[in-house]
Parts: C-alpha cells; structure tokens; sequence
C-alpha cells in the first residue's frame, strides 16, 4: 500500500471546539476544569444566558397558565432552550470523556492506509460540513428574523421576541432595548451549543461510518493480488479482527456519552415540532414572526435528520463488512484461514446500530415515526385550542 501522512480527524471538529471554548464549554488542553478564570467565565455565561433566560420564561408561562396561546408561544422555544441547557451540563460533568474520545481519534488503527482510502471516506465528511452549514444558517435565520422588528419598529411598539417575567419594567427605554438584545444573545448562545453539540456527536458517527468502509476495503484486499502468500492473508484477517474490535470498542464509548443527550433530544424535539406547527397558525403569514418560527421549526428537523441519517450510515455500512470479507480472493487460502474468515463474518452479520439506550435506534425509520409523533401532537393542540 502506498503510505500517506497521518489523517488528523479531529482537525475536522476543529471548529466546533473553538465555538465551544468560546461559549466556556471547552477548558484548555487535554483536562476538565480547573479553578481560574475560564472555570469563573464559564460560569458566568452558563447562568447569565441561557440559565437566567430560560428560568424567565418558566416564571412567565407559569403566570400565564390558563392562557394556551400564550403558555405555547413561550414554551415552544423554551424546551429547545432546555435541551441546550441539558447539553450544556453533560458537555460540562463529561468533558473528560468527551476529550478521550477525541484523542482515540489520532490511534494508528484508525489511520486511512494509502490514498485511495483517504479518498474513499472524504466525501461522508464533506456530507457532514454541509449539514452543519446548513443547520448553522438555518439556527442563524431564526435569530435574524427575531432581531429585524427591534430594526424596523415603530416608537410605541415595545414587543419583546419571547413572553418572559423580569424583576423591573421593560416597556420603558433603555431596558427594553437592553432586554430584547439580551434575548437574542441568549437564543444566539443555545443556537450555537446546539450546532456545535449536534455536529460533534454527528462527526462521531460520520468517523465510525467511515472506519467500517475502511475495515471493508482492508477485508477485500486481505489477500495480495500480485503475491497470494497465505501467511499474510493470515496475518491481514487477525489485524482486519482486531481492528473490529477497536470500533466496537470505539463506539461502546461514544454511546456512553450520548445516550442521555440523544435520548432528550428526541423526546424534546418531537414535542417541540408539533407546537412550532401550532404557533405558525396562531402568528400572522409573511410577517417577521411567521418567519422565525418556520425557520425555528425547519432547524429542529435538520437537527433531527442530521442525527438520524448519520446513525443509519453507520448501520447501512456496518453491514457490508460481512459481504465485502467474500469480495477478496479468499478461494484459495488453507482450510483453517477460510474458516477463521467464516467465523468472523459470522460475528459481523448483525449490523452496528447507533441507539439510545438500546430501544431506540438512530435512522430514517425513527426519524419518520418522530415526524407522525409531531403532526399527533400539533393534532391535539388543535383540538384543545378548538375546545
């Protein structure tokens, strides 16, 4: 095989950690938090934004209880605000972990072998840097769209972009502007931890998806085309074996930290598309607000696929391993060679399947079911609107 220089994968998730170290979610170096002043601005943003924001909201849809159109205009946004708030403390209490992980990205197994395999797995990543564009402008579009009637509003209007209870009167100037600024700042920080939390737990499972075409591609040329020395094919299937081994471990990791955020996550994003449905039938058309929440609503989906279509990926391609082990000149090794590879693609017949908890599987499957879940939900709240 031709050598290549050493593929550094986490320069792909680079962008994400700088995000995440200027929000306070991201320490220094290869450890947790240490008491200093990136511990003090951690917190400090963590309470100022979206803690104090979202206990605001809480406070105001609880006073306006028995009012449904207004309990949904501000719990629609508060639960996404909440996940992020729940992503916020697992990124937190599991940066040790998260960092692990990261460093087992540089392991020699994990290495692309020549240049064809480098090839092979760029354009998943590539995939991968277009959904997270697209979910950044679509986050970034709400905002904008929140922020333009603070830009174009008349004298008297004193709107703020979310129902919430402060402790002094914001109809008056300077502390409505200030608020509805401070708002916005506080979305624009959840938009950002979810963008950059959503694509980093993607990019793992764009990473895991590629290594199993690796693993592929190293189980179909196990057997050299110019010199058939079986003692090698030996040595290629134990090494192709251990480097199985390696991604399961790999993702038995991964899965340690996710479950719980992916587990909220789902659970959240369905009821909140289904609200978003109802208040784009309470705002009115080709207005500012329609335009938030429909752009509020289409990121929560992309949020959605992203982690369902990249979980399926690891499925679909972990399940051609088995077929690509009989795609190598395997016909005339030893007897017990050609049984060793049997009995390994016996173990790799059942498909990897990114899951949480082991109920609820990542893929297009549970991704539709969550779309009917939403359309339910946007169903009943019609109904009780009605009512």
């Amino acid at each position: 095989m031709n050598n290549v220089e050493q593929y550094n994968w986490k320069d792909n998730f680079d962008i994400n950690i700088r995000f995440l170290r200027k929000m306070g979610l991201w320490p220094e170096g290869e450890g947790t938090y240490k008491p200093g002043f990136y511990m003090f601005y951690s917190a400090f943003m963590v309470t100022l934004f979206p803690t104090c924001h979202i206990l605001s909201e809480i406070v105001d849809m609880y006073i306006l209880r028995d009012n449904l159109e207004a309990v949904v205009g501000i719990i629609y946004v508060t639960l996404i605000e909440v996940m992020a708030w729940i992503k916020i403390y697992f990124v937190i209490t599991r940066i040790q972990v998260l960092k692990e992980r990261m460093e087992n990205l540089k392991a020699d197994w994990f290495q692309p072998k020549d240049r064809d395999q480098l090839l092979m797995i760029e354009p998943s990543i590539n995939f991968w840097k277009i959904v997270y564009k697209m979910l950044l402008v679509t986050c970034f579009a709400c905002n904008f769209f929140w922020l333009i009637p603070l830009l174009i509003r008349r004298k008297d209007e004193k709107n703020l972009p979310f129902l919430a209870w402060y402790p002094f009167d914001c109809s008056n100037s300077p502390y409505f502007e200030i608020t509805y600024v401070y708002q916005i700042c506080s979305t624009s920080y959840c938009t950002l931890v979810h963008t950059n939390v959503d694509t980093l737990i993607s990019g793992f499972n764009v990473y895991i998806g590629c290594q199993f075409d690796m693993l592929s591609d190293n189980l179909r040329g196990m057997v050299e085309k110019r010199a058939k020395d079986e003692i090698q094919a030996k040595r290629n299937l134990i090494k192709c074996v251990i480097y199985h081994k390696q991604i399961l471990s790999f993702v038995d990791g991964c899965n340690q930290f996710f479950n719980i955020i992916l587990f909220w996550h789902l659970v959240i994003s369905g009821v909140s598309i289904g609200i978003t449905m109802f208040q784009l039938t309470l705002v009115a058309p080709m207005t500012s607000e329609f335009f938030s929440v429909l752009w509020y609503g289409f990121a929560i989906i992309v949020q959605i696929f992203m982690y369902c279509w990249f979980g399926n990926e690891v499925e679909a391609r972990s399940n051609l391993v088995s077929y690509a082990a009989f795609e190598s000149d395997w016909t005339d090794l030893p007897e017990d060679v050609k049984k060793n590879l049997i009995i390994f693609t016996t173990n790799v017949l059942e498909p990897i399947r990114i899951s949480v908890f082991n109920f609820l599987q990542l893929s297009l499957d549970t991704f539709t079911r969550l779309l009917k879940t939403a359309y339910s939900y946007f169903a009943l709240l019609i109904q009780l609107s009605a009512k």
